[in-house]
């Protein structure tokens, strides 16, 4: 299984193995990772599990929609690298991924 690295703003760093199909935020809640709320459940309609993706991994995530855009721009300080974890479906290619959580989700 794919280890996802969740780091929290004060650089605590918890990294699991999450099953390939399920998004980094189902990672983070199953395995009761801090930061990352996911009030919405997944259904891209609240950003409590909005992250900062690692620079190196940007390009090898799936690219980001409008939807989910519009959604990062109602996010606390959204920026380049802002994604919403259950956006970001674990795969094989995504073994080391890093994100990091913003602090008002701590």
């Amino acid at each position: 299984m794919p280890k996802i690295t969740y780091i929290s703003h004060n650089n605590k760093k918890v990294t699991v193995e999450v099953p390939i199909g399920l998004s980094v935020m189902e990672g983070a809640v199953q395995n009761n990772v801090e930061g990352i709320d996911a009030d919405c459940g997944g259904s891209m309609a609240c950003a409590t599990c909005h992250v900062y993706v690692s620079e190196n991994w940007l390009t090898k995530i799936e690219k980001i929609h409008d939807a989910e855009r519009d959604m990062l721009d109602m996010a606390y300080e959204p920026k380049n690298n802002s994604r919403l974890s259950c956006q970001i479906t674990v795969s094989n290619e995504l073994d080391g991924l890093e994100v990091t959580t913003p602090i008002k989700q701590s």
